[in-house]
């Protein structure tokens, strides 16, 4: 079963998430991982969730996803993330 990361990000640091952003797309693919949806403009129909920065990727299971972002490749991504970013990510499977 399919196995989608859903994030939203606040980005903090413009200039240092762009090292982020220039990297990171390496690393899903070389874990069978794809965009499905990377930045836009996001809208809130319902509830008081306010995402700056949407990002949704899929892998082909939850155990490609879990070893992509545990990952020594992501690992230091993590961090600069986490320096320039305030983040929130949730794993889910689906179809």
């Amino acid at each position: 079963m399919a196995a989608y990361l859903i994030a939203d990000i606040d980005v903090l640091d413009p200039t240092g998430f762009s090292e982020y952003q220039q990297q990171v797309p390496a690393t899903i693919a070389q874990y069978g991982g794809r965009y499905l949806v990377r930045g836009g403009s996001p809208e809130t129909l319902e509830g008081a969730w306010s995402p700056k920065r949407c990002v949704v990727l899929e892998f082909p299971n939850m155990a490609q996803l879990k070893t992509w972002y545990a990952s020594p490749e992501y690992a230091p991504l993590i961090a600069i993330r986490e320096r320039t970013t305030r983040s929130k990510l949730v794993a889910t499977e689906g179809i």
